[in-house]
């Protein structure tokens, strides 16, 4: 019996001791998910085979469609009229009118967001995430509000935008575009070129190389290598990241890289499509061999209407209008959320979404608290997203283009204040609101207010309720400098 007694207790105090050796990990924190957000550059609605263009438009896409087969793909998914308004949205929550970023900046005028913003990147750092950025920023020209100064750890990539690539090129002769000859061309000492920067947190960007049409063919493949070297990394170390791919495809000059040249046969557009491809199947690929594709949330989307400038003109699929205009075309873009086990696969909804809801969202996905001192335009859209709820928590928004109020969604329903068809149309104020039903004139050709100015009350409300939040916070104007604070008392 002692010997059996010595047993028991020994057996006891083994398990005592390999049940508190093993309290620590069962008391570790669950991994925080990973986030991969891939921001396509003027992807039309009707580009992406998933969505009736692929073969239709000279190239498969189906890493991409495949990518919207397992997960959920909207069709109502809106963003701002601009490269930098959208950028801005998504980068803040707000509606860029807010911040001084409501249009594309000219001329060298200050631009950018003030530093009182506070980023997704730096509510998901101060979460332990590692944040990184690749492509073009949209949201700062000069060092102090490059990426690195609003969250993120890295960035590669250019302050601006693509068509600068095309300054050098002017001057030559043996091209096939017209030239204006050297007395009438750019010059570096007149206007300085753009450059292609690196950079890291702590550190002062620096510059690469002049972004030239030769280096804007090979920025969607340094992107791509850079991304997946960001998350093999950051896998290794079994850190949650934010990835930030600011891709330059579709957006002028629309070049593919050599690798790509006369791969479809359809030109240039067209193999420009298949690299787009490619480059999302690249990093896709990353994920699946890091062994983290469970745990990591993908969404890839546009943040504009297709381009609208010959010879690079995009597709619209289904709507009407271009960008740098309140029409469909322009606010609608493709928008597909990948995260197995949680976002249910092969859904496809047409429930209003806007790009400003992915700030609130995705800081709900990494732990992250929105900021309590400034008004957020974006809503949680996570329960949708995960199929807890049919509909999305937004019923509309105001569609500004620049600083204008050009026209409101609800629901199906959107009021027309401006018409402007074409970014290169004169915008031109209605004698009275245009309403347009979007489930039965997609083309916005048919006004039926006349017959439903019901329509109007809960559309005028979306308006009075913005711009009383515009009298209590006043926007930023465009150019302000840093430290910016904020005149308005905390709600």
């Amino acid at each position: 019996m002692a010997c059996a007694a010595y047993m028991c207790s020994g057996l006891l105090a083994s398990f005592i001791a390999l049940t508190v050796g093993s309290a620590p990990a069962a008391a570790q924190q669950p991994h925080k998910p990973n986030i991969v957000f891939m921001l396509m550059d003027n992807l039309g609605y009707g580009e992406l085979g998933v969505y009736g263009g692929g073969i239709l438009r000279g190239a498969a896409t189906p890493r991409i469609d495949t990518l919207a087969r397992e997960g959920m793909r909207l069709l109502n998914f809106n963003v701002e009229a601009q490269c930098t308004p959208s950028r801005s949205a998504l980068m803040t929550g707000r509606f860029s009118i807010r911040s001084g970023t409501y249009e594309v900046p000219l001329g060298g005028a200050p631009d950018g967001l003030t530093q009182w913003e506070v980023t997704i990147a730096e509510l998901l750092s101060a979460q332990g995430y590692a944040t990184g950025m690749w492509g073009k920023w949209h949201l700062g020209s000069v060092e102090d509000r490059f990426p690195t100064h609003q969250g993120f750890d890295e960035w590669y990539g250019i302050p601006r935008t693509y068509d600068e690539a095309m300054w050098p090129s002017l001057n030559e002769t043996k091209s096939m575009w017209p030239s204006v000859g050297n007395n009438q061309g750019w010059k570096a000492n007149v206007v300085h070129p753009e450059y292609i920067y690196e950079a890291r947190k702590g550190e002062r960007a620096r510059q690469l190389a002049e972004l030239n049409v030769d280096n804007r063919r090979t920025m969607e493949a340094e992107i791509t290598n850079r991304v997946v070297e960001f998350i093999r990394r950051n896998a290794a170390a079994d850190k949650p990241f934010y990835a930030y791919v600011s891709f330059s495809l579709m957006h002028m000059p629309t070049l593919p890289n050599l690798e790509f040249a006369g791969t479809t046969g359809n030109g240039d557009w067209a193999d420009c499509l298949a690299e787009m491809d490619y480059r999302t199947g690249q990093i896709l690929n990353a994920i699946k061999e890091a062994g983290i594709e469970d745990n990591t949330l993908v969404v890839f989307t546009s943040d504009n209407g297709p381009e609208a400038t010959h010879p690079w003109e995009g597709d619209s699929g289904p709507w009407r209008g271009t960008y740098f205009t309140a029409m469909e075309a322009s606010l609608r873009a493709p928008f597909i959320i990948r995260w197995p086990g949680k976002v249910p696969a092969d859904r496809v909804n047409n429930e209003i979404v806007h790009i400003v809801d992915l700030y609130t969202t995705l800081a709900r996905v990494g732990g992250a608290e929105i900021p309590r001192d400034r008004p957020i335009d974006g809503v949680d859209q996570l329960d949708f997203f995960l199929g807890k709820q049919k509909t999305s928590n937004r019923e509309g928004f105001p569609a500004y283009v620049a600083d204008r109020l050009s026209a409101v969604k609800w629901r199906n329903w959107k009021m027309h204040l401006i018409k402007q068809e074409n970014m290169y149309d004169v915008p031109q104020k209605l004698a009275l609101p245009k309403i347009i039903n979007l489930l039965t004139y997609l083309k916005e050709e048919r006004d039926v207010g006349a017959y439903n100015t019901w329509v109007v009350e809960p559309m005028v409300k979306i308006v009075g309720e913005f711009e009383a939040s515009l009298r209590k916070y006043p926007p930023i104007k465009v150019g302000t400098p840093d430290p910016y604070t904020s005149p308005a008392a905390a709600p």
